[in-house]
């Protein structure tokens, strides 16, 4: 959840700077929690499907560490399944913006799409 936090702060700072109301800024704020989960989904997936070159650190260094991952509790699937739960309810949370969201949008695709 670190982070999640992490782009919370800096999602909510942006938000505040941009001179959005404190409903836009919990907008954000849910936005940035989900795809920071996201991140973090995405991540462990990668350790277990991606080799060491295209991740560039240890691929399976959570399976030897004996870490909970979301593979691990979920299975491979269905943390897809929650990965891309997390970006469609990430991207919701930013309806109310319309196309001034389009950068985060696309940064929450990436998220999850990403190979490293």
């Amino acid at each position: 959840h670190k982070t999640a936090a992490l782009l919370q702060v800096a999602v909510a700072a942006g938000a505040i700077l941009g001179g959005a109301n404190a409903e836009e800024v919990k907008a954000c704020e849910l936005f940035a929690l989900d795809i920071g989960l996201a991140f973090q989904v995405a991540d462990d997936i990668l350790d277990v499907t991606a080799s060491t070159e295209e991740l560039g650190k240890t691929a399976g260094k959570d399976e030897d560490t004996d870490k909970t991952t979301y593979p691990k509790l979920l299975g491979l699937e269905e943390s897809k399944v929650e990965a891309q739960r997390l970006v469609d309810e990430a991207k919701a949370s930013l309806t109310q913006f319309g196309d001034r969201a389009a950068p985060l949008l696309a940064i929450a695709d990436y998220i999850i799409a990403r190979s490293n």
